[in-house]
């Protein structure tokens, strides 16, 4: 008892008192905690707000029964998707990763129907998400078109090519960035692999054509399908290469790279350090390397499999993979299998298959052309491939397509081996020359004599495909000119190639052959061109046919006007490039082309653009000769204001340079340019108006077109502002030439025989004619010059007619009111270089001939001269002519009372010239 008592006093219950709390433990855990809200009003909205169909189904609805197992309900949905996207656009984007990843997965469903409503789902998807929203998704999008592709069920393989068709279109880039597996995915659609014991060892994988009975359609059809889309796939492989062919021609695209910007120069920036010109060797569109060294590309530090058809490895391993199918195609679609009878008449399937095939080698045969060893390349092509190509290929070339037999005997005479087209709108002259591209790309000059047999056969079918007059698309044409040049570089000597020219000039002479035609037949014509003038003059032998083509560009240019301005730059670029080269045909047809082409009202270079203005005023300076009744033309068109004054001054300087007035340290071309005929293009271009339209302004009379005043025999015609800036910005240039001409005052005097016979005794003459007289004499007059009393008169008379229309210029005339500066610049410089001048105007100021609203102009005018500081002296000299007036105004003012204009005149008299004493020594000294 007693031990059982001690043994639990060890253990003691703890009594706590009634109230009490109970203490904290001394390792006891703190569980309290505090809370906040948080709102998320986006996340708490609830589901009707979204829009729906009008089954009333949101998107989220529609997407969950992507996954029902009913192919009715899936069926539904995808239209119902399409129904509510089209509706409502903006939750593509919201939605976008969900409605990409759910159509997707339907590419490989099982009903035919599910997959035909997820193909224009897709369609319609395509047409509104750009390629860079859909990039993070299309990993995705391949994934499921590579399984559908590779799907063990044939009508998913065939709707397959319906999904790659729209991506194809859609998104051509993203999907050639996958090359290595959908190129794997095309030859199985087609082929499998070859199973035997003595291939188990083998190095490589050897494929042969499939043919499965369990489709729709046939094995030829099928294949048929494929190609194309292969075909197509290639394609947008070739045109997402960044690089260009070297050889061929090759149609124009719309390409970023393809634009030239051309550096815009100002010479008088230049000339005074303002402006910096940086050369670029190659115009900086590809710079030349003269290194044996080549950095490495970034491309090269990818994995192979990642570079796809740009690693040569995987080209040429795709290249032994799809030719030898190719080539069993060819021979099941051969006119030996089909039809042994017909020859080479094809059936319209075969051919569209044979095209395929031959489109594929085509292209791979481009990209070929990308890689660094190009050489090296196409050695290996000849190597494994010309043998099989040769006895297959060209076994029955050329290749016609049979005609289906219409009972219609109008049409019966027209099914013919040399039609372009055939009524199933098969181009079997595309066939043929497709395989003449592939074929003359494996022959060289080294390799002339051994494959001249088939490439005699290739010229001739060229050559009289080219004669035989037939309507040709831009696409045939392109082909066609390909082969022809590709010919003339394996065999350049003039016997082969002058008949191929020959042949191409005589396409090149069809009448309205359409504009693409055109331009590719330019292009080559330009290029052979080029190619004959960089070979040395010692073995140089020119082109007869060549140099005929060449002459006639300038007539062609005349006549098309304004018709295709595109077309008449590329004619203008080929004959400015003859023409800097000195052919001697071009420059005598464009010599005696020059009155149409520069003439003022009709000709070609008043009716072009600007650019094409530019690009003709600069054919001038190769004009071999430069007669009157060119520069005639010229002039006109420098003073009608059809081209910009910039031109008009370009146009200028060209013709002084071509002067003999230049400063040439050699001789000028004798004959080139008359010196009287250029001083008559200076002194018309400077007058501005041509003697008929002198003539005709006499009889106009009264405003707003004509500013007259009673103290001078002269009335202004008042010009409109663009044609006034106009002719003063051409007259600035005029003096500019004049000024350098050596001998000043035999020009000064030739300046003003001109004046005194054209312009002197007329009554009206024009404001700008006026402003630019007076600008050419104050830039010529020096001391050797002898001006004649007639001229002096002339002169006064302009000098107050211009002042008189400035100084009754109305504020709101703000037309008119841009021309003050300039005129009145004019008529101070006159009368400040010529002292007879101002006193001739100062006597004229016969103030009792005049009404009185006049007087307070005459006043304000004396007022304006006296405070002028150029003229201060010369008004001092005449201080008793300016005396006089204002006695005489003062006489006619008599009894009035004295308005401010008066006060204003006494004032400045008073100031300027009154505190002068006169003298008669200089006065005399002068006059």
């Amino acid at each position: 008892m007693t031990k059982k008592r001690k043994h639990q006093e060890d253990f003691q219950k703890v009594k706590f008192k009634v109230g009490k709390k109970k203490p904290k433990l001394e390792n006891a855990t703190d569980t309290t905690f505090k809370t906040k809200a948080i709102q998320i009003p986006e996340q708490l909205k609830e589901d009707g707000v979204l829009p729906t169909q009008n089954r009333k189904l949101n998107i989220k609805d529609l997407l969950s029964q992507m996954h029902h197992y009913s192919p009715g309900v899936k069926h539904n949905a995808l239209l119902g998707l399409k129904e509510l996207l089209t509706q409502y656009p903006v939750l593509i984007d919201a939605h976008l990763s969900s409605i990409i990843s759910e159509v997707a997965a339907v590419f490989t469903d099982k009903d035919s129907g599910v997959r035909r409503a997820a193909v224009h789902l897709l369609q319609f998807l395509a047409s509104k998400i750009r390629a860079e929203q859909i990039a993070p998704f299309f990993p995705l999008v391949s994934a499921h078109l590579s399984s559908a592709m590779t799907h063990i069920s044939e009508g998913i393989q065939e709707d397959s090519l319906k999904v790659l068709d729209v991506l194809l279109e859609a998104y051509p880039a993203l999907l050639t960035d996958r090359s290595v597996i959908l190129l794997k995915n095309f030859v199985e659609l087609i082929s499998h692999q070859q199973l035997s014991k003595r291939l188990k060892s083998r190095d490589k994988v050897s494929w042969m054509l499939s043919v499965n009975p369990n489709r729709r359609v046939t094995s030829q059809q099928w294949r048929l399908n494929v190609l194309t889309r292969l075909k197509k796939f290639l394609q947008a492989v070739v045109d997402g290469s960044s690089e260009t062919e070297d050889e061929g021609l090759q149609e124009q695209k719309d390409s970023p790279r393809s634009v030239r910007n051309p550096v815009c120069i100002s010479w008088k920036l230049h000339a005074n350090n303002q402006q910096h010109i940086q050369l670029f060797e190659n115009g900086g569109l590809r710079p030349k390397i003269n290194s044996s060294f080549r950095l490495r590309s970034l491309t090269s530090v990818m994995d192979s499999a990642e570079k796809g058809l740009s690693s040569a490895e995987n080209l040429k391993g795709f290249i032994e993979i799809i030719v030898p199918l190719l080539i069993e195609c060819w021979i099941e679609a051969s006119p030996a299998q089909s039809a042994p009878i017909l020859g080479n008449l094809l059936e319209s399937e075969s051919q569209q298959l044979m095209q395929q095939v031959l489109s594929i080698i085509h292209l791979l045969w481009k990209l070929t052309k990308r890689h660094d060893e190009t050489y090296k390349m196409e050695l290996w092509l000849r190597m494994n491939y010309l043998v099989d190509f040769k006895h297959h290929f060209m076994r029955h070339f050329p290749y016609s397509v049979q005609e289906t037999v219409k009972h219609k005997k109008k049409d019966s005479f027209k099914g013919s081996k040399n039609c372009m087209t055939s009524s199933n709108n098969i181009d079997h002259l595309l066939l043929n020359l497709t395989l003449c591209d592939i074929m003359v790309s494996l022959a060289s000059t080294s390799t002339l004599q051994t494959d001249s047999g088939w490439l005699d056969m290739i010229r001739k079918f060229v050559t009289d495909t080219l004669q035989d007059g037939s309507k040709l698309n831009s696409k045939q044409v392109n082909r066609l000119l390909g082969v022809t040049w590709r010919l003339m570089q394996i065999q350049q000597n003039k016997v082969a190639t002058e008949p191929l020219i020959k042949a191409v000039y005589t396409l090149y002479q069809q009448r309205n052959l359409l504009f693409p035609v055109r331009t590719l037949l330019l292009k080559f014509f330009s290029r052979v061109y080029q190619k004959e003038d960089l070979r040395s003059q010692r073995i140089r032998s020119r082109s007869k046919v060549l140099s005929r083509w060449l002459a006639g560009l300038p007539q062609q240019l005349a006549l098309l006007g304004l018709r295709n301005p595109e077309l008449s730059n590329q004619l203008i670029d080929i004959i400015h490039s003859a023409a800097s080269r000195s052919n001697k045909e071009l420059l005598q047809s464009l010599q005696a082309t020059a009155a149409r082409i520069y003439d003022p009202l009709e000709g070609t270079l008043v009716l072009l653009p600007a650019e094409a203005q530019r690009r003709l005023v600069q054919l001038v300076y190769f004009l071999p000769c430069l007669p009157a009744s060119l520069l005639a033309c010229l002039s006109r068109c420098c003073i009608m204001g059809r081209m910009s004054s910039d031109l008009a001054a370009t146009l200028i300087g060209i013709l002084h340079m071509r002067s003999s007035f230049a400063g040439w340290k050699c001789q000028v071309q004798e004959n080139s340019m008359n010196d009287v005929d250029y001083f008559s293009f200076l002194f018309s271009t400077l007058i501005g108006f041509s003697r008929e339209e002198l003539t005709s302004l006499q009889g106009i009379r009264g405003k707003p077109h004509i500013s007259q005043t009673q103290l001078s025999p002269i009335r202004l015609y008042l010009t409109d502002l663009d044609q006034f800036l106009h002719h003063w910005a051409v007259t600035e240039m005029i003096c500019h030439s004049l000024s350098t001409i050596p001998s000043q005052s035999q020009c000064f005097d030739i300046l003003q025989t001109g004046i005194c016979k054209y312009l002197v005794g007329l009554v009206v003459i024009p404001d700008s004619t006026a402003g630019s007289v007076l600008c050419a004499i104050n830039k010529l007059l020096d001391q050797a010059c002898i001006i004649s009393e007639n001229l002096h008169k002339f002169l006064a008379s302009c000098c107050y007619s211009l002042l008189y229309f400035l100084l009754t210029l109305d504020k709101e005339d703000a037309e008119h009111l841009q021309k003050r500066d300039m005129l009145w610049g004019s008529c101070i410089s006159a009368l400040a270089l010529l002292p007879r001048l101002l006193r001739l105007m100062l006597q004229s100021l016969q103030v009792s001939r005049i009404c009185r609203e006049e007087l307070p102009v005459v006043a304000q005018l004396l007022r304006l001269l006296m405070q002028h500081g150029q003229l201060r002296s010369h008004m001092i000299t005449n201080e008793f002519l300016v005396q006089q007036i204002i006695k005489d105004i003062m006489t006619l003012k008599s009894g009035e009372v004295q308005e401010q204009w008066l006060t204003d005149l006494h004032y400045c008299f008073n100031i300027y010239l009154a505190s002068h004493p006169q003298t008669a020594g200089p006065i005399n000294a002068v006059y």
